[in-house]
């Protein structure tokens, strides 16, 4: 006969395995969630991106821990670009950190679009940008923008269009161009638990953006053959976010 130690021994090994495989079932179930509802919209050719009046970029770092360049920021750079010459687009929003003196992602990527001849009056700066959640519902709530194509890597799209979705805001997914690097794995690995966490911040503990402020909404010079653009507010000058708290002000 099993003592009673041994016995309870086993009931908490019984107890160990059920919660385990319970959260293994809903972290692959949260991931096919995300990914089965947003698949449909992701497009993987810059030529068939769908035509939107508002292009979100979203940041990262200019280099990486090695000190070369970053693939990933050179892919959505090219993407930017890409689709502000084909006329996919009218304006792009750049949203990403500022959090120091140090590190300001929208400035690297207005400086690099520049370069690669984009108009200043085409692109509007989102200092407080500090994770895809806050840069969504940044364009929401600050930047009034109801419709948007998301510009960033196949593997981040799924995650930024499920935002999106919850915020209410349409949006399409356009693939930006990456060459493999070392390190993109981890980024896949990371990204698979992100998905997850991302559905606890919109449907467990109402997770709040780090900054909004006040309505500052883009001032946008359509392009005449932009078919889907919407109505655009008067304006053909670059802007910054005005209103940013002191973390995301340019420095």
């Amino acid at each position: 006969m099993l003592s009673l130690p041994w016995k309870t021994f086993r009931i908490l090994l019984m107890l160990l395995g059920g919660g385990t495989l319970l959260a293994l079932l809903l972290f692959l179930a949260g991931n096919v969630w995300v990914l089965t509802s947003t698949s449909g919209r992701i497009e993987t050719e810059l030529a068939k991106c769908q035509p939107r009046q508002v292009g979100i970029i979203f940041g990262t770092s200019h280099w990486t821990r090695s000190g070369a360049r970053n693939p990933h920021f050179e892919g959505r750079m090219r993407a930017a670009a890409g689709l502000i010459q084909e006329r996919k687009v009218d304006h792009l929003l750049l949203s990403g950190d500022n959090s120091t003196r140090y590190y300001n992602e929208p400035i690297t990527m207005w400086k690099d679009l520049l370069d690669r001849g984009v108009p200043e009056s085409a692109m509007t700066l989102d200092y407080a940008g500090f994770s895809t959640f806050d840069t969504l519902i940044r364009a929401r709530d600050v930047f009034t923008v109801q419709r948007a194509l998301l510009v960033t890597q196949d593997w981040h799209l799924p995650r930024a269009l499920f935002i999106a979705d919850a915020l209410g805001i349409e949006v399409q997914g356009c693939v930006a161009p990456t060459q493999p690097s070392d390190g993109t794995w981890r980024l896949r690995a990371r990204e698979w638990l992100a998905r997850v966490a991302t559905l606890g911040d919109l449907y467990v503990w109402g997770r709040e953006p780090h900054f909004l402020g006040p309505q500052e909404p883009l001032q946008i010079t359509p392009r005449p053959d932009l078919s889907v653009a919407a109505p655009a507010s008067e304006g053909d000058t670059a802007r910054e976010s005005e209103h940013d708290s002191s973390a995301s002000t340019p420095q």
